[in-house]
C-alpha cells in the first residue's frame, strides 16, 4: 500500500463502514488509545480477526462485524487508536466523528491495563461527553506479571461505569461483557479546570449544536484548538468568532494554550484515580522490561542508539549494497538480462534510435530497470527489513523519547521524531503526518527538516550502500553534517518561527522480540508501494535522460553546470545527470551516483561530497506537491528556494576543507 494514500482509505472505510449500517441499527464502538487490544477484542466479539502490531498507527482503517446479543446480530465497528477527542491526525478524527454522530448501542472503551494511567484521561474525556460506555481493562495478564493488581469495583465507581478485566487474546474474560452491553449508563462526571476555562466554556457551549457528545464536552475540544472540528459541525461565522474570542481570553489570561490546560487537569485527575485503585507489587523484571528501560535511558540508552546505527549500516551498507547489489548488477542483470535484452531488441527491431532508447546508454532496460532492480531494490529491501524489525519490537517510540531533549534545543519534542522516522519510510507520506504536531510552528519547522534532511527508505539505502565505501571517517563526517544541519536549522527555523511548543506524551510499547510474521508482511507490503510507486518514475527519469542525451541537452547543462559541480562540488561532470534527474526523484538521483562510483568514477572524497549534497537535496514533487497542499505554494516555493542552494553550499565547502587539510577518506 502506498503510504501516501493512507488517509484517504482512512476516509474512504469510515464512510463504508458507517453506511453499511442499516438506519436505525446502533452499533457497539469500540474505541481506545493505540495497541491496547481493540482489534483482538474485536475478534473475540465478532469471530473476524484483524492484524495486531506492536507499533502505534497499525489500525488506520474501521472493521465491522456483529455480535449475537439478546438473540439480535448487533454490529460491532472497531475505530482507529486515538490519545485525545481533541483529533490531532487524519485516523483519530474518523474516531471522533463516529462517537459525534453515530448513534450506538454501547461504546466500549478498551484500557491497556499496565498503563491505566494513560487510558483514564480518555476515559475521562467520555465521561465528560455524557456518553454511555463500558470500560474494559485489557491485557490483564501482563500487567499481573508486572505486579499490577487494580481494585476493579473502586475503579468502577470512580468512573461511573461497569470495568472489565480481559486477556483478550485468548478470550479470557469477554464472556462477562456481553450482558453488561445491553444496557450501558451513560456517564455524568465533570472536571473543573478552573474559572478561566469554565468561563470559556459558558461562552462556547451555548452555540454548540446538539450532536452525540455533551455540549460542554464539544465545547471543549473546541476551545482546545480543535479547528477541524468547526467545519465538521459547520459552524457559521459568527459561532466561529466567539470560540475563537472565548480561546483567545482565556489563553491570554492563562498564559499557555487551554489543551496545555485542560490536559494538566486531567493527567492530575488520571493519578488521583490510579493512586486510589492500583497497587503494585515486586514482580521479576523480564528481558523484554529490562531491554526497554535501558532503550531510554539517559545514559545507557546511547550506545544501544549507537550499536543499532551501526548494525543497520553493517546490514544496508554491507550486506545489501556489497552481497545482494553485486548478484543482481554484476551476476544477474550485467551477465544475463541485459545482454539477453540487447540480443532481443537487436533482433526485432530494426531502428537505432529505438534500439538506444531500450537496450542503450540510457535504456529502459539498461539503466531504467537494472537502476531500480539490481541496485535499489537490494537496497530498500535490507532497509525495510532492518527498519521492520526496530518498528515491531517497540525500539522506535523510545527512539523518540531519547531525541526529545535535543528536539527541544529546536523548539521541538520528542512527538516529531515520529514523522522524522516516517519520512525514513516517505518523506511525502511524513509531510502528511505533521498533522499531529500541534502548532502550526511546528508543522513547519517539521516539514522543512524533512525536505532538507530525512532521506526517505530508497534514498537512504542507496546512500547507506556508498557511504561506507568511505570508512570510518566518511561516515562520521556524514552523520556529523547531517545531524548538524538538523539541528542548527532547527534552533534557527525555532527563532523564525515563532510559537509554543507543545506538551510531549508517547506510549513505550513493552520491547519484545519481533514477530517474523509481522515483518515480512510490513516489508512486503512496503515493497508493493516501491514497485507500483518508484519503478513507474525510475522509467520515466530514464527517458527523460534519454531525451536529453538526444537533443543534446544533457551535454549543454552538462557545460554549464560544471563550474558547480565539478568546480564548486569536486565532481566529475558525469554526476551532473544524476542531480538533472534528482530533481524528479532523490533516490534515483542516489542510484545514478552509486552506479559511477561502482564503475570507479568517484573517488573516496567525491563519494562523500556527493552524498552530503544529495542527502540535503531538493525534495521530490511528490514531497513538494504535498508541501504545498499542507502549508500552500509560497511556503513549498520558500522550503525549495532554501533547501537547494543550502545543499550545494555545504557540498562545497565540505570540498574545499578536505581539500585544504588534504583529507583523503575511503
Amino acid at each position: 500500500m502506498d503510504p501516501t494514500s493512507q488517509v484517504g482509505i482512512i476516509w474512504m472505510d469510515c464512510h463504508a463502514a458507517t453506511a453499511e449500517l442499516d438506519a436505525g441499527e446502533r452499533p457497539i464502538v469500540l474505541v481506545g488509545n493505540p495497541n491496547v487490544g481493540k482489534s483482538a477484542l474485536f475478534g473475540r466479539l465478532t469471530g473476524r480477526y484483524v492484524t495486531v502490531s506492536n507499533y502505534p498507527g497499525t489500525t488506520v482503517e474501521l472493521a465491522r462485524g456483529t455480535l449475537a446479543l439478546n438473540g439480535d446480530r448487533t454490529p460491532v465497528i472497531d475505530t482507529p487508536g486515538l490519545q485525545d477527542l481533541a483529533a490531532i491526525s487524519d485516523d483519530e478524527r474518523v474516531t471522533r466523528d463516529i462517537l459525534l454522530a453515530q448513534p450506538a448501542a454501547a461504546t466500549v472503551q478498551v484500557i491497556d491495563t499496565k498503563n491505566l494511567r494513560r487510558g483514564l484521561l480518555l476515559s475521562l474525556q467520555l465521561a465528560e461527553a455524557e456518553l454511555p460506555y463500558v470500560a474494559v481493562l485489557n491485557m490483564a495478564d501482563e500487567a499481573a506479571r508486572r505486579g499490577i493488581r487494580v481494585d476493579v469495583p473502586t475503579l468502577s465507581r470512580e468512573l461511573g461505569v461497569p470495568v472489565v478485566l480481559t486477556v483478550a487474546v485468548r478470550g479470557e474474560g469477554v464472556e462477562r461483557l456481553g450482558p453488561l452491553l445491553h444496557d450501558p449508563r451513560p456517564v455524568r462526571r465533570r472536571i473543573e479546570y478552573g474559572p478561566e476555562v469554565e468561563e470559556a466554556i459558558d461562552a462556547v457551549a451555548p452555540i454548540v449544536p446538539v450532536t452525540r457528545l455533551g455540549r460542554r464536552s464539544v465545547a471543549l475540544l473546541l476551545l482546545a484548538g480543535d479547528d477541524e472540528l468547526t467545519d465538521t459541525l459547520a459552524l457559521p461565522a459568527a459561532a466561529r468568532s466567539v470560540v475563537a474570542d472565548a480561546r483567545h481570553r482565556a489563553e491570554s489570561l492563562l498564559g499557555r494554550p487551554i489543551g496545555s490546560v485542560l490536559n494538566r487537569r486531567r493527567m492530575a485527575e488520571a493519578d488521583r484515580i490510579v493512586a486510589a485503585v492500583v497497587r503494585r507489587e515486586t514482580a521479576p523484571g523480564t528481558i523484554g522490561e529490562t531491554a526497554g528501560r535501558l532503550a531510554s535511558h539517559p545514559i545507557w540508552g546511547w550506545p544501544i542508539l549507537i550499536a543499532t546505527l551501526a548494525a543497520m549500516f553493517a546490514f544496508v551498507g554491507w550486506f545489501g549494497a556489497t552481497v545482494l547489489v553485486g548478484l543482481l548488477e554484476d551476476g544477474l542483470f550485467a551477465q544475463v538480462i541485459n545482454p539477453a535484452a540487447t540480443r532481443l531488441v537487436e533482433a526485432t527491431i530494426p531502428w537505432p534510435p529505438v534500439q538506444d532508447f531500450l537496450v542503450g546508454e540510457y535504456g529502459l532496460i539498461t539503466m531504467g530497470l537494472t537502476y531500480g532492480f539490481a541496485i535499489v531494490l537490494p537496497l530498500v529491501v535490507t532497509f525495510f527489513l532492518a527498519f521492520g524489525v526496530l518498528e515491531d519490537s517497540g525500539y522506535l517510540p523510545r527512539l523518540a523519547v531519547m531525541l526529545d531533549r535535543a528536539f527541544r534545543t529546536m523548539g521541538l519534542n520528542g512527538r516529531a521524531v515520529i514523522p522524522m522516522i516516517l519520512g525514513l519510510g516517505c518523506d511525502t507520506m511524513a509531510t502528511v503526518t505533521t498533522r499531529t504536531l500541534e502548532s502550526r510552528k511546528e508543522r513547519l519547522q517539521v516539514t522543512l527538516l524533512l525536505a532538507l534532511a530525512v532521506p526517505c527508505s530508497a534514498q537512504l539505502g542507496v546512500i547507506l550502500g556508498m557511504i561506507t565505501a568511505t570508512g570510518a571517517l566518511g561516515i562520521t563526517i556524514w552523520t556529523g553534517i547531517v545531524l548538524a544541519t538538523l539541528l542548527g536549522v532547527g534552533w534557527l527555523s525555532a527563532r523564525l518561527f515563532r510559537g509554543p511548543t507543545s506538551d510531549f506524551i508517547v506510549e513505550l510499547p513493552p520491547m519484545r522480540v519481533p514477530s517474523l510474521t509481522n515483518v515480512a508482511v510490513k516489508t512486503a507490503a512496503r515493497l508493493e508501494w516501491y514497485l507500483k510507486e518508484v519503478i513507474p518514475v525510475f522509467v520515466i527519469g530514464t527517458a527523460a535522460l534519454f531525451v536529453l542525451a538526444v537533443t543534446g541537452a544533457l551535454a549543454w547543462a552538462e557545460r554549464a553546470m560544471a563550474p558547480l559541480v565539478a568546480g564548486w562540488l569536486g565532481l566529475p561532470e558525469e554526476a551532473t545527470g544524476s542531480f538533472l534527474i534528482g530533481f524528479l526523484r532523490r533516490d534515483y538521483g542516489a542510484a545514478g551516483l552509486f552506479d559511477l562510483a561502482r564503475s570507479g568514477g568517484l573517488t573516496g572524497n567525491q563519494i562523500l561530497v556527493s552524498m552530503v549534497v544529495i542527502t540535503l537535496f531538493i525534495p521530490c514533487i511528490a514531497t513538494l506537491l504535498m508541501i504545498v497542499r499542507e502549508h500552500g505554494r509560497k511556503v513549498a516555493v520558500a522550503v525549495a528556494a532554501f533547501v537547494f542552494p543550502f545543499a550545494i553550499a555545504v557540498g562545497g565547502l565540505l570540498n574545499l576543507v578536505l581539500k585544504t587539510l588534504g583529507i583523503e577518506v575511503g
